[in-house]
């Protein structure tokens, strides 16, 4: 497949993507209205039915918001709270106990660079034994 096509491809995916976001959150937001009408419609909210139908139209809703949530998550357009402080102070503190010297880069049998975990764990072999 050519490049042109490749790009293609992928503004079609993208699309597709959207769409299928797009209508998971309109059946969600659709799943919530209709628990909410459960509730204001009900004479006695409090009763086993009303509980157990409000419960399945959010657990749907929950079902149904989950791929978009995921999706904007993959993109970078949610963050997450102390998320961010965590990854960094880990990346941090696992730099510097195991990395090696990035001047002389590790290379596999083909000459292709190791990846950094391959590398941690090297670098974790060599330390010395007490």
């Amino acid at each position: 497949m050519d490049g042109v096509g490749q790009v293609g491809a992928t503004r079609v995916m993208k699309s597709e993507a959207k769409l299928l976001n797009i209508v998971c959150i309109i059946a969600a937001l659709a799943f919530v209205a209709l628990a909410v009408l459960n509730a204001l419609s009900s004479v006695s909210f409090l009763t086993i039915d009303n509980l157990f139908v409000t419960m399945v139209c959010m657990l749907m809703a929950l079902m149904f918001a989950v791929n978009p949530l995921l999706y904007l998550k993959d993109e970078g357009r949610l963050s997450i709270p102390f998320q961010k402080r965590r990854a960094l102070k880990a990346q941090a503190a696992e730099a510097g106990a195991r990395a090696l010297p990035q001047s002389a880069p590790l290379l596999d049998a083909k000459g292709r660079a190791v990846p950094p975990d391959v590398r941690s764990m090297v670098a974790n072999m060599k330390q010395k034994q007490p």
